[in-house]
């Protein structure tokens, strides 16, 4: 085993590994795993994409989210929740590991399986916790091979087409998903010389015929979840659902489109000279993708390209309303936990920029809402936590085998009393091994491998447009929340671009590509 795999050891289990390498039994050492919580509850695992704070239990009126409106009077809302990566490769597998990218270096596109296929992912978590499995849709990152297919009872797969190409969970790769008419549709297309290839699909953006929704990947997922949900369980389950909206292509079917009037739309403040106090490599590199920015206003879109995101939005939300609904149908209903959440946020041109992958506000902060057995209603939580804090809160929660290696915080404590917590410092990795941010709800301090800082004071300043960094009295308050970051981060994983990725029947591994010998 490499010396960067000795952390996945679980101290005090016992575990029954079958030939493949799966972990088929886990209990403690000297003795059974004791179930001190009474019966343990079913969960509800929903996840969505790019979706940003842009949602009305955040406090941002402009999208129609009744359902996650619904859910939040439910339970309780994490109302500074992050991300803890800049996008969705590193993000998910720090959630689905509890490990942070600066101890896996999981920081980009690699599949993290490969350097550690010892790590007791969620999902095997549960497994080994007693549950019953069942997922759909993008949980993992979405490209071919990243899906870990471990610790499953079922794992929906909507075509063999896509279990061949390595369990690819892009909506919109596929011949048979509905498109808009033309296709593409988005002017950032149709108005330019640009080819839109079906996996580089940025900025592009459209309705779906009414009656083809169903036939939409999430669409399809969702109704498989729903019908977990109404079968007889005779174990506690865990039901992963991974829609892919609101990532681009911000496809949706036009009736979610209709419920904005696109000349009203408000847009997020924009400031012109929003780059000029960065440090100089970022600045170079923003201003750079600021072009994409100038390019959308000399359009004239920005108003519409924000559209196909509320509408994307609506429709996501559309979902979540046939899960709760499905949920509240359930015999299940009073025994289950439903946490809804995002992978990372995403930038309409704030600090010049449409996409995600910074450190900034946009990017990490996240909806995070928690509703169900045993969570107060209708309550918030205003002070700092991030979504690696999940699989430590299932481990209290469901009652999962103990693991003293994640680097989450439990938030059983907040679920269970929620006007009772302390703020902390918040760490999120960059893809850039080295470069970090730490955020509290006062400060979010953004250091760079090459030494160049930023700070902003987010409650004077919630749209950081102003870095203090360079003003030698935020010396003290960037120092201390440096020593929230780790002091060595691991080297990168294997690159994917160094692997070859092998399918074997309905399955998949990744090997090391054979070098030519000159």
């Amino acid at each position: 085993m490499k010396q960067i795999n000795q952390f996945l050891l679980i101290p005090g289990m016992i575990f029954i590994v079958g030939q493949t390498g799966n972990i088929l039994q886990a209990k403690e050492a000297g003795g059974e795993k004791s179930n001190k919580s009474g019966k343990q509850p079913n969960v509800i695992f929903f996840a969505t994409d790019d979706l940003n704070d842009w949602i009305a239990p955040l406090g941002y009126n402009q999208a129609k989210t009744p359902n996650m409106d619904r859910l939040a009077k439910q339970g309780v809302v994490f109302t500074y929740a992050h991300s803890p990566g800049v996008f969705c490769a590193p993000s998910r597998a720090a959630i689905m590991t509890g490990l942070n990218a600066s101890t896996t270096g999981c920081y980009g596109e690699d599949p993290f399986l490969y350097d550690h296929p010892n790590l007791v992912t969620l999902q095997m978590a549960f497994k080994q916790g007693g549950y019953n499995t069942y997922g759909a849709g993008k949980i993992y990152h979405h490209r071919g091979g990243f899906l870990d297919l471990r610790g499953w009872d079922q794992y929906f797969s909507r075509s063999q087409e896509e279990k061949e190409m390595g369990w690819e969970m892009n909506s919109y790769y596929m011949a048979d998903a509905p498109r808009p008419n033309p296709f593409p549709y988005s002017p950032y297309y149709t108005k330019t010389n640009r080819e839109a290839g079906l996996s580089a699909l940025h900025l592009e953006w459209g309705p779906i015929a009414n009656e083809k929704e169903d036939k939409m990947v999430d669409a399809i997922r969702t109704n498989w979840a729903c019908s977990i949900l109404q079968q007889k369980h005779d174990k506690p389950f865990f039901l992963a659902l991974g829609l892919y909206s609101p990532h681009y292509p911000n496809y949706a079917p036009q009736k979610y489109f209709d419920l904005y009037n696109r000349d009203s739309i408000q847009l997020p403040p924009y400031k012109a000279d929003d780059l000029e106090d960065l440090p100089e490599k970022i600045r170079k590199n923003m201003t750079n993708r600021s072009k994409q920015h100038k390019e959308l206003e000399e359009l004239g879109v920005l108003k519409d390209a924000v559209h196909g995101y509320l509408a994307s939005i609506s429709f996501a939300d559309a979902m979540l309303g046939r899960v709760l609904d499905a949920m509240d149908a359930s015999p299940d209903k009073a025994n289950t936990i439903i946490v809804f959440w995002s992978d990372q946020g995403f930038h309409h041109g704030e600090k010049m920029h449409w996409g995600k992958h910074t450190l900034w506000q946009r990017t990490s902060h996240v909806p995070f809402i928690w509703a169900g057995k045993g969570i107060p209603k209708n309550k918030k939580v205003n002070t700092s936590v991030s979504l690696i804090d999940m699989y430590p809160t299932f481990v209290d929660l469901c009652d999962l085998p103990k693991t003293k290696n994640l680097e989450g915080v439990s938030l059983a404590s907040a679920l269970k009393n929620p006007s009772n917590t302390i703020d902390r410092n918040v760490f999120l990795p960059s893809n850039e091994k080295g470069s970090y941010t730490v955020i509290n709800t006062n400060w979010r301090y953004i250091r760079y491998i090459d030494g160049g800082e930023e700070l902003y004071n987010v409650k004077e300043d919630p749209n950081e447009w102003y870095n203090l960094a360079t003003d030698e009295k935020y010396r003290p308050i960037m120092l201390n929340m440096q020593k929230s970051a780790p002091k060595v981060f691991a080297p990168e994983v294997t690159s994917k671009n160094e692997l070859k990725l092998v399918i074997e029947g309905d399955s998949f591994h990744w090997e090391k590509k054979v070098k030519r010998q000159n």
